[in-house]
């Protein structure tokens, strides 16, 4: 798996969602440091974000965190990551995001979680990107996305390979043994057309 050097994890923001999630943040961010991969995440110490990060470090692991100026004091941007970089807006945070990574997780989170991960699921469905994404259901969380997907596909607005962008996987225990089955991404994004 030597092809994922960085990972970009989307995840929720906020304190309100259950435990359970900031744990598992918690113990996939100790996987990331063991690993030696690099986290490249939005850039708040906050709730499953600020979790996910903060073992990161704690495991001696590296984090670099993408935020746009706006987003400074509203998600509490975490002072205390390898590499924070501020930006201007949400789409040069996200592109960015993008650009640092070899692969995407998804975690539980809310509206800007799921946006995010259907942006970079319908870029790779355009080919700007070859990357592996792993959505992890913890808990069943995204039964109802996967659901929704599905159905996408069944009306016919998606081919039915196009339900095989995204991997769901159970637990973050599987996010690695899952990497290592992938095919391996190209690496580069075509940010020019995006």
């Amino acid at each position: 798996m030597e092809h994922i050097r960085s990972l970009c994890v989307y995840c929720g923001s906020s304190d309100r969602g259950p435990a359970a999630h900031r744990e598992a943040a918690h113990a996939f961010g100790l996987e990331l440091a063991r690993h030696g991969v690099r986290l490249v995440f939005g850039g708040g110490r906050v709730g499953v974000m600020g979790a996910l990060a903060d073992a990161v470090l704690e495991g001696g692991g590296t984090v670099t965190g993408i935020i746009p100026d706006f987003l400074m004091r509203h998600e509490v941007g975490h002072q205390g990551v390898t590499q924070l970089e501020v930006v201007s807006t949400m789409h040069e945070r996200k592109a960015r995001m993008a650009e640092l990574s070899d692969g995407f997780v998804v975690l539980p989170g809310g509206l800007g979680t799921l946006e995010e991960l259907f942006e970079i699921v319908t870029w790779k469905q355009l080919g700007l990107h070859t990357k592996p994404i792993v959505v992890v259901n913890s808990a069943g969380y995204w039964d109802g996305l996967r659901a929704t997907m599905d159905g996408i596909v069944a009306a016919g607005y998606a081919r039915p390979e196009n339900a095989q962008l995204a991997v769901f996987v159970d637990d973050v225990d599987q996010v690695f043994p899952t990497l290592a089955e992938l095919p391996e991404g190209e690496g580069k994004l075509a940010a020019e057309r995006l």
